[in-house]
C-alpha cells in the first residue's frame, strides 16, 4: 500500500513538474514582434486589403499570432489623430510601423521616428515628400511603394469625360485633411481640363456631412460630373457615395474599384490591394532583419479601369464598345 501512495505522490509531481515546462518555456521566449500597422479606412470593408497585407507578410514566413503580432489602427478618416498616435507607437517601441496606402500616415510616421523601421505606401513622390532620400537607395528608416496618384489624374479625368462627352462642368472632391493628394489633384486637373475643354469647381469634404453637403452644392450648381480625388476616408464612404450619386444622377470617377464595385460608375487607379500585398513583403523581409535603406522603393505596375454598366444605363449613358474594350473589367 505504501509503495502505491508513494508511487502516485511521484507521478503527480512528474506531473506538475511537467506542466510547468511548457510555462517556463514561454517565458523564456522573446516577445513576438509588433508590427503598428496604421491605415486611413475604417475596418469596414477593408477585409481585401487586410487579406493582401496579410499574404505578403507569409509570402516571407511570418503569420499573425504566430511569429509576430500586428496592431491595426483605423483612422477613419481623422488624421488629427495621427502625431499622439505615432508618438505611442514610438514610445513603445514597436519593430515595424506600417502605413499602407496613406500620405499623412506616412508623413506623420517619418516626422515621430528616425529609427524605427518604416513601411508606407504613398501616392505622390516620397522624395519630395521627404520621406526618402532617392527611390532606389531610400537611405533612412523608411521604405515602401509609390501608387502613383498624381500621374494618372489627367488620365481619369478623360475616361469619364468619354463616359459623358457632354459634360463642360467637372465639380472636384478634395478631403483638405489629406493635405498632399489634395494639393496635388488640384495642381495637376486644371491643365487636364483645360485639355479637354471642362470647367472645374472644387469642393472640399472631410466627414460625412460635409460629403452630402458636397452633392447638395454640386446639384445646385449643375455640375455634369463628378471627380473625386483619392483618399482613405472616401473611399471607407464609397457605398454613401454611390447612393448620392445615383439619388442624385451624377456620374462620377473614382481612384479605386471598390467604389465601382458598390454602385459607382467608374474607376482608374493603381490595384490597392497588390500594393497592400507588397507592404506586407517588405515589413516581414525588414521583419527578417533587411534594413530600409536597402530596399528601393516600389512603384505601382498594376492598374486597372473598371466600369459598372449598371450604373451606367441607370444614368442614361450609353458606354461605346471602345471604351468597354479599353476595361480591364465590366460590371454588369
Amino acid at each position: 500500500m505504501a509503495s502505491y501512495i508513494g508511487r502516485r505522490k511521484f507521478l503527480a509531481t512528474l506531473g506538475g513538474a511537467a506542466a510547468a515546462w511548457p510555462l517556463a518555456a514561454r517565458a523564456e521566449q522573446p516577445a513576438m514582434p509588433i508590427v503598428g500597422f496604421v491605415s486611413g479606412q475604417s475596418f469596414n470593408g477593408s477585409e481585401r486589403h487586410l487579406a493582401a497585407f496579410r499574404k505578403g507578410l507569409s509570402e516571407t514566413g511570418h503569420f499573425e499570432g504566430q511569429n509576430v503580432t500586428v496592431e491595426y489602427h483605423w483612422l477613419d478618416g481623422h488624421y488629427d489623430r495621427l502625431p499622439s498616435l505615432m508618438a505611442e507607437l514610438v514610445r513603445r517601441r514597436v519593430t515595424v510601423i506600417c502605413t499602407p496606402a496613406s500620405n499623412p500616415a506616412a508623413a506623420a510616421a517619418k516626422a515621430a521616428t528616425t529609427t524605427i523601421p518604416i513601411v508606407f505606401g504613398v501616392g505622390f513622390d516620397p522624395v519630395k515628400l521627404g520621406l526618402v532620400a532617392s527611390l532606389a537607395r531610400p537611405g533612412g528608416n523608411a521604405t515602401g511603394i509609390n501608387l502613383f496618384v498624381a500621374e494618372i489624374v489627367a488620365k481619369r479625368l478623360g475616361l469619364l469625360h468619354d463616359l459623358v462627352p457632354k459634360s463642360g462642368r467637372i465639380a472636384v472632391l478634395v478631403n483638405p485633411g489629406n493635405v498632399t493628394i489634395a494639393e496635388t489633384t488640384l495642381r495637376e486637373i486644371p491643365e487636364a481640363a483645360r485639355g479637354l475643354g471642362l470647367q472645374i469647381q472644387v469642393l472640399n469634404a472631410s466627414t460625412s456631412r460635409e460629403i452630402e453637403e458636397a452633392f447638395a452644392t454640386l446639384v445646385r450648381d449643375r455640375a455634369d460630373a463628378l471627380f473625386v480625388a483619392p483618399d482613405s476616408f472616401f473611399q471607407s464612404r464609397r457605398v454613401q457615395f454611390a447612393t448620392l450619386a445615383t439619388r442624385h444622377a451624377i456620374p462620377a470617377a473614382y481612384s479605386v474599384r471598390e467604389y465601382v464595385e458598390a454602385g459607382g460608375l467608374m474607376s482608374y487607379g493603381t490595384n490597392i490591394p497588390d500594393t497592400f500585398r507588397q507592404t506586407g513583403v517588405y515589413t516581414g523581409q525588414i521583419l527578417k532583419g533587411a534594413k530600409p535603406a536597402d530596399l528601393p522603393v516600389l512603384q505601382s505596375t498594376k492598374f486597372e479601369f473598371v466600369i459598372n454598366l449598371q450604373t451606367a444605363r441607370a444614368l442614361g449613358l450609353e458606354v461605346p464598345n471602345s471604351i468597354q474594350l479599353l476595361a480591364d473589367e465590366v460590371i454588369e
